[in-house]
């Protein structure tokens, strides 16, 4: 689903981002309501980028990864966390392109996100290559989603992916899926 969002581009930088978990949700401007597999979840577009909030029987995981005034976490570059029973991974990195390879991969991504049954897509006033854009997915019992946040003023575009699954322990060895390296986000 792709929308215009009716607000200002308040996070202008990529490094103004910050990241969360366990946050309330925070007012949205934009929400896609997905049943995967048992499992509730709600992409939301905020203001300020994007909060996921993921809701099944075993409880409650929330990841909000926006510009939060006070917020001493800024976006990291990896993370891996227990959560409840579950297990959280997160990723990101943040591209630099030139004005050509942002305008195309801007495209590309919308094109992608627009068309695709779980994903949330919100493009600011003021460029078509101010956004940010949610894909979801679950996949071998696991949930998984990807956003991109684009700053064409700067042409930035920071990529994420994040994983979270049960944690299966068997011995000594864990049960892990999915390649959450940020290559190919």
């Amino acid at each position: 689903m792709l929308t215009t969002l009716n607000t200002a581009y308040t996070d202008t930088r990529a490094a103004d981002l910050a990241w969360a978990l366990g946050r309330e949700p925070l007012p949205a401007l934009a929400t896609l309501d997905l049943e995967l597999t048992g499992a509730k979840l709600e992409l939301r577009l905020l203001g300020a980028s994007h909060q996921v909030l993921l809701q099944e029987e075993r409880g409650i995981c929330s990841e909000t990864v926006a510009c939060m005034p006070g917020s001493s976490t800024p976006l990291p570059l990896g993370v891996a966390k227990r959560v409840g029973d579950w297990e959280y991974e997160f990723a990101a990195r943040v591209e630099v392109l030139s004005p050509g390879q942002f305008a195309g991969r801007a495209q590309e991504l919308l094109a992608l996100v627009a068309d695709h049954p779980h994903g949330l897509a919100g493009v600011f006033p003021g460029s078509p290559h101010a956004f940010t854009a949610l894909l979801a997915q679950h996949h071998e019992g696991q949930m998984h989603w990807r956003t991109w946040h684009a700053y064409p003023q700067d042409g930035q575009l920071v990529a994420t992916r994040t994983r979270v699954g049960v944690r299966v322990v068997s011995g000594t060895s864990r049960r892990r899926g999915g390649d959450l390296s940020p290559s190919g986000v």
